[in-house]
């Protein structure tokens, strides 16, 4: 794929094609900027309730806006044996970038990690999310991506990982992590691969504008802040790429 900035959002095309003048366009935006401040990357706590997890691999699928980033992000950390970029909370025929760009489809950008529960545990994992992988007090957007399909949500595999979900975004807010509520929905859900092209993006792709504003400052603070969980090689989907 070529080495090209982010394809801007439908509605964001639409919005500034149709403003007359800058006064208007400035007009028109001015209102969105409390709702896009972001909270920065910090150390959460650790999890009160631990996952209990059996021998074996597992899987975890996080929405957290755009996939680069956070698949990105769980290519680095120890115990993570994938992470794959794709789209969950919608039906296998609409699961295309294309589609899903829209809005309209149910999907939200998502990652499937395949973990090893003996090096890193479900609710370690959502710590590292929370920390560092998204702004989870943003309402259907990340950082300049607006949509639903950019919502942050977790499609937990179980029982056990959505009462583990659920005592966690809980712990957070009341302990006050942030500023703003935790935005991020517990959901039900089928994930489907997304296209190659966005698989190891942030790997193939490090000059990549969107990439070196958006989401290499999330793995430089999974390093910062992790240092512990912080693998230097990322396990790559396409492993002849690496």
């Amino acid at each position: 794929m070529p080495d090209t900035a982010r394809r801007p959002h439908p509605l964001k095309t639409m919005l500034i094609g149709g403003l007359a003048g800058l006064g208007l366009l400035a007009g028109a935006l001015l209102p969105l900027a409390p709702v896009s401040a972001e909270e920065a990357g910090r150390r959460l706590p650790d999890a009160t309730e631990r996952a209990q997890e059996g021998a074996g691999l597992r899987t975890a699928t996080l929405a957290g806006g755009c996939f680069w980033g956070v698949q990105g992000v769980f290519q680095h950390v120890k115990g993570v044996r994938q992470a794959v970029s794709g789209y969950a909370g919608g039906t296998k025929a609409s699961a295309t970038y294309d589609a899903v760009g829209t809005g309209r489809t149910g999907h939200a950008e998502a990652v499937r990690i395949t973990y090893d529960p003996a090096v890193i545990r479900y609710d370690e994992l959502l710590q590292i999310f929370f920390s560092v992988a998204l702004d989870p007090t943003q309402v259907n957007r990340q950082g300049p991506d607006t949509g639903p399909q950019y919502r942050s949500a977790v499609f937990p595999a179980d029982a056990e990982q959505a009462r583990v979900a659920r005592a966690y975004i809980g712990q957070l807010d009341a302990g006050k992590a942030f500023s703003r509520p935790i935005a991020t929905t517990i959901e039900q859900g089928a994930f489907f691969p997304a296209e190659d092209y966005h698989q190891d993006y942030m790997t193939l792709h490090p000059n990549n504008g969107y990439i070196v504003t958006n989401d290499a400052p999330k793995l430089q603070d999974l390093k910062t802040l992790f240092p512990e969980r912080a693998n230097a090689k990322p396990v790559l989907v396409g492993k002849s790429k690496a």
